[in-house]
């Protein structure tokens, strides 16, 4: 049976998303329905493969020169299946990474910023976009002589969730702690990380007192926008004192400097 086209075709070339895939019959053709599948496949896939520590533990030491080596660190799920069973436990830290963690040095002044790599729901998202936004992260934060941030090791949790960001930078005693995630796969994004800002880190804090930034990859909100917006996230909340719900957006639309010519953005 023929297969009938869908009149919005020509919008398909704009989004992701599945639409306008025809009909054959009353039924989806067949090449929609594997691509269905694969991409349900792939998003299975990605919520399931364990995260390469040593691979990510060298590309971060390529892109954090002169700063200590990156310290890995597990939460309180002990296997992938009890991490998706229990969410709790992946927000708190197994009691060797604490322990770990509290017998670091601190200095007397604290951090200003911690930066958190967890691989949540998608591993695939944090090996290929965690490095590589750090990177353009660092470079941003070291254009202004007087807008310093002081670093605090930087650490990978395994098993973890957004929250554990909250201890992790507690411990080690950071005014601001980013928290870089593997987000849920989708059907058509199953690479997608998150950033997650938190000003105060403590355990116990909620959702409300965090602000976050979605799709960072490049088929989404690309490395150079996405440190372009968690900058400016970051000095507002560095001079407020705050972040999550208390920090509203009061700019204007801009021209990231090399996002592509006519793309804009709020900073949420």
């Amino acid at each position: 049976m023929a297969v009938v086209e869908n009149p919005w075709h020509a919008l398909r070339s704009l989004t992701a998303a599945r639409i306008a895939l025809g009909r054959t019959g009353v039924s989806l053709p067949t090449a929609p329905q594997l691509e269905f599948q694969l991409a349900h496949a792939r998003a299975r896939d990605a919520v399931h493969l364990p995260l390469d520590t040593v691979h990510l533990l060298q590309a971060l030491g390529e892109v954090l020169p002169g700063h200590p080596d990156a310290l890995p660190l597990a939460s309180a799920a002990p296997d992938r299946s009890t991490y998706l069973q229990r969410p709790d436990l992946g927000r708190r830290l197994d009691a060797v990474s604490h322990g770990a963690l509290a017998s670091l040095y601190q200095p007397a002044h604290g951090y200003d910023l911690a930066l958190v790599v967890v691989d949540g729901l998608s591993s695939l998202a944090i090996t290929q976009n965690a490095a590589p936004f750090i990177h353009a992260l660092l470079q941003r934060l070291g254009q202004d002589a007087h807008d310093n941030w002081t670093l605090a090791p930087t650490t990978i949790v395994t098993q973890g969730r957004v929250a554990i960001g909250d201890e992790v930078g507690q411990l080690l005693g950071a005014r601001t702690v980013v928290v870089l995630v593997g987000e849920r796969p989708g059907l058509s994004a199953p690479d997608s990380m998150g950033l997650y800002l938190t000003w105060a880190p403590q355990v116990g804090l909620t959702d409300a007192a965090r602000n976050c930034i979605s799709n960072v990859r490049p088929e989404g909100l690309s490395y150079s926008e996405a440190a372009y917006k968690l900058h400016m996230l970051l000095r507002e909340s560095r001079k407020r004192q705050l972040s999550g719900v208390d920090v509203k957006d009061e700019t204007e639309a801009v021209l990231v400097p090399g996002a592509g010519e006519g793309r804009r953005f709020l900073l949420a």
